[in-house]
């Protein structure tokens, strides 16, 4: 699910603007019912549930029906597949093994795993933790290896991942995993895999000697009251019908290893619960979890994130599943107190772009603007200079912007561009100084601030100098 889903959601990262404002209950009663509006009919599903936590107060709302014709709409305790936002909660579990020194992020991770892999290293350089929890061990290949079923996808598809699925075994996985080959060095390269967080339930179960389930529950799912949640769910729970964009109806995850990578099930009433912890600054395990351990000057990957960045709105962590019947998206921001997760279900080739897009107009609602002057925002003409100057919110952490660019029409939107890094002036001030002449004269130019090259910030809503569709660039124009 995830090779065509990242490139999408980096696409979506220009949600938000600088300050938050004053929204009201109804607001965000709004947001999220213009959100399932355009997900409804872009999706094709039948049902969407979103959940929202803000400011310490949890909102939920459910639309549509599960099944077409049956009037069955979700509730908060309706059980869902949240596919891989299980790896989320696998990551958790290793960022507590590492605050309460059981495990060292630099570890090698043949010191925790049962049996010789002098394969596990390249030119001598062994995989460490922090490696395998960014998704940059080196491997060569998922385990168990779907590569040939994805170079030729189908709408039947599902059903050859299905039959790997139900016949790979934890003796199968070790036995591929005695000839799994790197062919890159330990943390340089992501490359998205399920096998990774199955060898790391391994290695949770090595350090704790407790089985994951049971590591599961006891540090995560009965802490946060999550009652509805887990890998093997009571007898009388059912799981909640999901189909493709034709409207067959999909079958739910096999999983005969750790259950590690995606056979979490959980209701939206316990992922509010779960996004509440996720959000809590105070919360050392979470705030572990979502560090950037590689020191990367752009984004990162935590414990097991698709990817975390910063922008006008500080940290924010994304994380999409996708199983065959739900896809869903998680999304944090913890130093505004703010997230939320989208659950739609049905699961299709696209359903991924209809989720990003609702996530767009959710969050540029929630985290919207209305402290900034109205006026000319951005830049000052001194002289014959054109004086670019970005300011960070001084309610946010200022550590984590490493950069500050300026990419637009002038430098075919380019945050790569080293003529347009701009200067820190002080501990949250950047500045910029440009003469004229490297402008057209009489042309509109359009552009944006960029922190960390990755974080694509959009334009304040009052200020007067902003495109009013599209992408909402800050237009400069003497």
């Amino acid at each position: 699910m995830k090779n065509y889903l990242l490139a999408v959601l980096i696409g979506f990262v220009f949600s938000g603007n600088a300050q938050q404002k004053s929204i009201s209950e109804k607001d965000v009663l709004i947001a999220m019912d213009k959100a399932a509006s355009g997900l409804i009919e872009k999706s094709k599903a039948n049902s969407i549930s979103i959940g929202v936590v803000r400011n310490g107060k949890t909102y939920t709302r459910h639309y549509g029906e599960i099944d077409k014709g049956k009037y069955n709409t979700a509730n908060n305790n309706t059980v869902f597949e949240v596919a891989s936002i299980t790896k989320i909660f696998t990551g958790l579990l290793v960022a507590q093994a590492v605050t309460e020194g059981k495990i060292s992020i630099d570890d090698d991770i043949r010191k925790y795993i049962t049996g010789s892999y002098p394969n596990l290293q390249y030119n001598g350089t062994p995989i460490t933790i922090k490696d395998l929890v960014s998704f940059r061990t080196g491997f060569n290949k998922d385990l168990p290896d779907n590569s040939e079923i994805r170079k030729n996808r189908s709408d039947t598809s599902y059903l050859a991942f299905k039959r790997m699925d139900d016949s790979y075994s934890r003796e199968k996985f070790f036995e591929d995993l005695k000839t799994m080959q790197l062919d890159t060095l330990p943390g340089t390269k992501f490359k998205y895999s399920n096998g990774s967080l199955n060898l790391t339930a391994h290695i949770l179960e090595n350090i704790y000697k407790k089985d994951y389930e049971t590591l599961l529950k006891e540090n995560i799912l009965s802490k946060l009251g999550m009652n509805s949640s887990g890998l093997t769910l009571k007898e009388n729970a059912v799981i909640a019908n999901g189909y493709n964009k034709k409207g067959v109806l999909m079958p739910v995850i096999s999983d005969h290893l750790w259950g590690a990578a995606g056979y979490l099930k959980s209701t939206l009433g316990d992922l509010t619960k779960f996004i509440a912890y996720e959000i809590n600054t105070k919360n050392k395990i979470a705030a572990e979890s979502q560090k950037n351990l590689l020191n990367s000057p752009t984004e990162w990957n935590g414990y097991f994130w698709d990817y975390i960045m910063v922008d006008n709105n500080g940290r924010n962590c994304w994380k999409h599943g996708g199983a065959f019947s739900t896809q869903n998206m998680l999304v944090v921001y913890p130093e505004r107190n703010l997230g939320f997760s989208i659950i739609v279900n049905v699961s299709d080739e696209d359903t991924g772009n209809a989720l990003g897009e609702a996530v767009m107009k959710l969050s540029n609602i929630l985290l919207a603007d209305n402290k900034t002057p109205a006026g000319i925002y951005g830049y000052k003409i001194v002289d014959d200079n054109v004086v670019f100057t970005y300011e960070h919110d001084k309610a946010l952490n200022p550590d984590l912007v490493k950069s500050v660019s300026l990419a637009g029409t002038f430098d075919n939107w380019n945050p790569e561009d080293k003529n347009f890094q701009m200067v820190q002036k002080n501990k949250n001030t950047y500045e910029l100084k440009v003469p004229k002449s490297q402008f057209e004269k009489g042309k509109t130019h359009m552009f944006k601030f960029v922190i960390n090259k990755t974080g694509w910030i959009a334009a304040p809503e009052n200020v007067i100098n902003k495109e009013t569709e599209g992408d909402k660039n800050l237009i400069l124009k003497f």
